[in-house]
C-alpha cells in the first residue's frame, strides 16, 4: 500500500509566524533552502520524516501536532455552515473551500467559530427562563453538555486512545457476553481491590450505582437490568484504571471548567465501557454483516439497544470505517438529553426537535422502530430510525420513564441499513421536510410551526390566514 503524503503548509506557516521568523530564517534552522520552505508552506511539497524530525528538534514541537489531519472534518463543517439559508444559494464550491482551508486556515476556523456562535446564541436564547446573572453566564459559557458534544464532534466520535485502552483491558480474551459480569467482578477485585455488591433499591435511594472509595466497594442497585450492571462495572473500571488516558484527552482539548471536565470524564468512561463490551473490529464486522440491525447487535454483545446505538456512532477508525451516524435522545417533552454526531447534521442543544420528526411519534409505539427519511431546510437528506428506550424502574413512582432515541445517517448510506431495504430511495415523496426546531427553522407554510423563527421575519398578511397563526 503506498504511503500517504503529509502536507502541513498552513501549520508550518503559523509556526514560523508565531516565532516571528522569515522563510530564510526558518530555512537556516532546518538546513533547507528558502525556496523549499516556501514550497512546503504552499503544500507543493510533502513533509519528509527527516524534515519532521528537524522541526521537532529545532522548535520543540510535538510532531503529532504538526501532522494531525483534521481537514476532512473542517471541510465538512465548512460546507455544512455555508448551507445555512442565511447565506442564500450562491455558495463557494468544493475547490474554493479546500483552497480556503489550505491557504487561510485561521480565517476558515474563525468563520466556523462565528457561525457556531450565531447558532449557539439562537439555541441558548431558548434555554433562558427569566433573566438574571445566571442567564448571562449561560450565554457566555458553554454548558458542560455542549462541551461534551463539541469534544466528541471534533474527534468524529472516535477516540483511538480509548480503543487501545479497551483492547489492553481485555487482553484479546474471548469473553462470552454471559460471562462478562463475573469476569468484570474478578478484574475489579484483582486489578483495583474493589468488591461489587448488589443492594436493594431502598438502600440506594434515587441512585443506580455508587462507588465508595473508603471501603473500596461498588454498590449496584437491583433496579439495574443485567446489561446495565455490566456497563456500570466496565465504566468504573475505565474511570479508575485508565484515568490518566481520559484526563489526557480532556487536557489536550484545553477544557478548563471543572464541571465540564467532570461531564467529559463520565462520557469518555462510557466510551471506554462500550469499546470493552463491543470490541471495534468484531463489532464492525457484525454490524456490516447484519446491515446494522441494532436488535441483533444488542443480543450478540449482551448490551442494550441504546448502547448498541452509541457504539455504531463511534466506528470512524481510519482504514476501518463504518457508516457515519448521528445520535439524539429526547424525553417526552422534547428536551434533548444526549447527542453525539459523526455527520454534518446539526443537532440542537435546546428546545427539542422538529414535531414532524418521528422521534416524537415513537412514544406512541413503544419498542417499535420507526424508519423515516427527512430533508433539512438546506436540502440535505438523511435516513433516521426512531425508537423508545426504557429507563430503570425503581418502584411504582418511577414506572414508564421512557426516552426516545434516533439514529441517522446521510441518505448516501441508507442502502447499507436493513431498515431502508423495503424503500425505493429515489422516490422524492419519501422525504419529510423537518427543521432543527421552530425557533431556528426558516421553513414557510409549515402546519406544525409553533414559534416565529429568531433569525428572520415571516410575512404577515392580515387578509390571509395560513395553516397556523404564524403564517399568512
Amino acid at each position: 500500500m503506498p504511503q500517504r503524503k503529509t502536507f502541513v503548509g498552513p501549520r508550518l506557516r503559523q509556526l514560523r509566524r508565531d516565532r516571528k521568523e522569515s522563510q530564510a530564517e526558518m530555512a537556516r534552522q532546518l538546513g533547507l533552502s528558502p525556496a523549499y520552505v516556501n514550497l512546503l508552506e504552499n503544500n507543493q511539497r510533502s513533509l519528509s520524516v527527516q524534515v519532521l524530525v528537524r522541526l521537532s528538534e529545532a522548535y520543540g514541537v510535538d510532531w503529532r501536532d504538526l501532522v494531525q489531519d483534521d481537514a476532512t472534518t473542517a471541510l465538512a463543517d465548512l460546507r455544512n455552515a455555508l448551507q445555512d439559508p442565511v447565506f442564500g444559494d450562491d455558495t463557494p464550491d468544493l475547490q474554493e473551500l479546500r483552497a480556503a482551508l489550505d491557504h487561510s486556515p485561521k480565517f476558515a476556523h474563525s468563520f466556523l467559530e462565528l457561525h457556531k456562535s450565531y447558532q449557539s446564541l439562537g439555541e441558548r436564547l431558548l434555554s433562558l427562563g427569566g433573566g438574571g446573572a445566571s442567564d448571562a453566564e449561560r450565554i457566555a459559557t458553554a454548558s458542560p453538555e455542549a462541551v461534551v458534544h463539541d469534544l466528541f464532534r471534533k474527534h468524529r466520535n472516535h477516540f483511538d486512545l480509548l480503543e487501545r485502552a479497551a483492547a489492553d483491558f481485555r487482553h484479546d480474551e474471548p469473553i462470552d457476553a454471559d460471562e462478562m459480569y463475573s469476569y468484570l467482578k474478578l478484574r475489579l477485585k484483582r486489578d483495583l481491590g474493589i468488591q461489587v455488591s448488589s443492594v436493594p433499591v431502598t438502600a440506594l435511594p434515587q441512585t443506580l450505582r455508587y462507588y465508595d472509595q473508603k471501603t473500596g466497594e461498588i454498590q449496584l442497585s437491583e433496579g439495574l437490568d443485567h446489561p446495565n450492571r455490566v456497563f456500570q462495572l466496565t465504566h468504573v473500571a475505565g474511570l479508575l484504571k485508565y484515568r490518566e488516558t481520559i484526563d489526557k484527552i480532556i487536557s489536550t482539548a484545553n477544557i478548563l471548567d471543572p464541571r465540564a471536565q467532570a461531564r467529559c470524564r463520565v462520557e469518555l468512561a462510557n466510551y471506554f465501557a462500550a469499546a470493552v463490551l463491543m470490541p471495534y473490529a468484531q463489532f464492525l464486522s457484525e454490524a456490516k454483516g447484519c446491515r446494522y440491525d441494532l436488535d441483533r447487535l444488542a443480543l450478540r454483545f449482551g448490551v442494550s439497544f441504546e448502547q448498541a446505538c452509541h457504539r455504531v456512532t463511534t466506528l470512524q477508525r481510519e482504514g476501518a470505517l463504518g457508516v457515519p451516524f448521528f445520535f439524539l435522545r429526547i424525553d417526552k417533552a422534547g428536551n434533548v438529553t444526549k447527542r453525539f454526531n459523526a455527520t454534518t447534521f446539526h443537532l440542537a442543544e435546546y428546545g427539542g426537535a422538529c414535531p414532524r420528526w418521528d422521534i416524537h411519534l415513537s412514544f406512541r409505539t413503544p419498542g417499535r422502530i420507526l424508519p423515516q427519511f427527512v430533508e433539512m431546510p438546506d436540502g440535505s437528506r438523511y435516513f433516521t430510525v426512531n425508537r423508545t428506550v426504557d429507563r430503570p424502574s425503581l418502584g411504582y413512582d418511577t414506572q414508564d420513564q421512557r426516552l426516545a432515541v434516533t439514529l441517522g445517517c446521510a441518505i448516501a448510506h441508507a442502502g447499507e441499513l436493513i431498515y431502508a431495504s423495503r424503500f425505493h430511495l429515489d422516490e422524492p415523496e419519501l422525504f419529510t421536510p423537518i427543521g432543527i426546531n421552530c425557533r431556528l427553522c426558516p421553513r414557510q407554510n409549515c402546519a406544525q410551526r409553533a414559534h416565529q423563527p429568531l433569525h428572520l421575519d415571516l410575512p404577515i398578511d392580515e387578509r390571509r390566514r395560513g395553516q397556523t397563526r404564524f403564517e399568512s
